[in-house]
């Protein structure tokens, strides 16, 4: 079959990227940790039961297999969203994961003051020339918002945040799908025994 082809072929290399590889791995790691720990606020407060921390915790590979299936499935998923931020962080191109996320937020907005202040932060983070994190696209679309913002409307970034989407789904989301990383969340197997002896 053609995955046997594609493994046998990837191993040779195996062995002098091997250290390389799990470097990668670790700092991946060490990212995702990072992530999870900061888009869980809710669970600063010292919870008795350990167990709410656990919707943070690896997903199982049967999990993991539907986020190869939508990329929809892998931004509904807590950790798989984590995971997709830390790997666009290492591609350099979190803004667009920031930005779509804002979007959304900005989309559940209900008060008319709160979607004007918050319709001019995504443009002052995203939008406008030399923004902190700028996303690229088109002059066209950008001027549409800035004219749009004068009345903020639920709408304000939709085809922005359309854009940026397919951009996200057809270069980061086939990349991460082949990332070392997210091959090994489908494995059975967890990525390293040492931390279950801790």
């Amino acid at each position: 079959g053609r995955m046997e082809r594609g493994r046998r072929r990837s191993e040779p290399e195996e062995a002098d990227k091997g250290s390389m590889k799990r470097t990668i791995i670790k700092d991946w790691k060490a990212r995702l940790s990072y992530f999870l720990q900061h888009s869980s606020n809710s669970n600063k407060r010292k919870s008795k039961k350990a167990g709410k921390h656990r919707n943070y915790f690896r997903p199982s590979p049967e999990e993991a297999q539907l986020w190869s299936e939508a990329f929809d499935e892998l931004l509904a998923n807590k950790y798989g969203l984590a995971a997709f931020r830390a790997f666009l962080k290492s591609e350099f191109c979190e803004e667009n994961i920031e930005f779509w996320l804002a979007c959304e937020d900005f989309k559940k907005t209900k008060s008319p003051q709160k979607l004007t202040s918050k319709a001019k932060k995504i443009y002052n983070d995203f939008i406008e020339k030399e923004a902190p994190k700028e996303i690229n696209i088109d002059f066209q679309t950008k001027n549409m918002i800035a004219q749009n913002l004068q009345e903020a409307t639920h709408t304000c970034f939709s085809v922005a945040q359309k854009r940026v989407y397919s951009l996200m789904e057809n270069n980061s989301y086939p990349r991460f799908l082949e990332s070392e990383f997210y091959q090994e969340l489908c494995k059975k197997t967890p990525i390293t025994r040492a931390a279950q002896g801790t």
